[in-house]
């Protein structure tokens, strides 16, 4: 009852639908790819997909910069970095009123003042000094447009509260600030 009890037809039946099915099996891996292939594929893809979906920053640089505007940066990256691709700071910015190891966030202006308070790097509005959000006394922020002794205090009981800032959009957290009052602290003060 073995292959030998099989006709000679019955046989090269046989052979040829096992040959078949070989062939299937080879296509199928080499098409569909094996059952042991998508062990190894799912690592590769994953840190593709990390990395493309790295949040990105964009950030205004202004003032005593070569080529102030707008620019996105990867996420983590510091005021240094910006004013680097900003072309660098021109010969005329006070580079000791900036903290350049800060981290950035998305939406904020980093500002190189100039030397002197004035010229490209001069403040908007009177030609003042840039104010230190960290560092700021209440009168400092007090002499700031829209900003009277309330809101000057509340400002430092916020820094105080929360640890120091890291943009100016951290202001819009403080009561009695909004949309209207950050617009005209924009060029005036700055988070180093």
């Amino acid at each position: 009852m073995g292959l030998a009890a099989l006709s000679p037809s019955r046989r090269r039946l046989l052979a040829a639908v096992v040959l078949l099915v070989v062939a299937g099996v080879l296509l199928l891996r080499h098409v569909g790819g094996g059952a042991a292939r998508p062990a190894v594929v799912p690592l590769r893809p994953a840190r593709r997909a990390a990395a493309v979906a790295r949040p990105q920053l964009v950030v205004d640089v202004v003032g005593a910069v070569r080529r102030p505007g707008l620019y996105r940066l990867r996420q983590g990256t510091r005021i240094a970095d910006a004013v680097a691709l900003a072309g660098g700071s021109t010969s005329k910015a006070d580079l000791a009123l900036v903290n350049l190891a800060a981290p950035l966030a998305d939406g904020e202006q980093v500002v190189v003042p100039a030397r002197g308070g004035g010229g490209s790097g001069g403040a908007a509005g009177g030609g003042s000094t840039i104010v230190d959000l960290n560092s700021a006394t209440a009168e400092q922020l007090d002499g700031l447009p829209g900003i009277g002794p309330s809101t000057a205090a509340r400002i430092l009981a916020y820094r105080q509260q929360h640890g120091p800032f890291h943009s100016l959009a951290e202001l819009d957290g403080v009561p009695g600030i909004g949309p209207a009052k950050l617009a005209q602290l924009k060029g005036l003060v700055t988070p180093s």
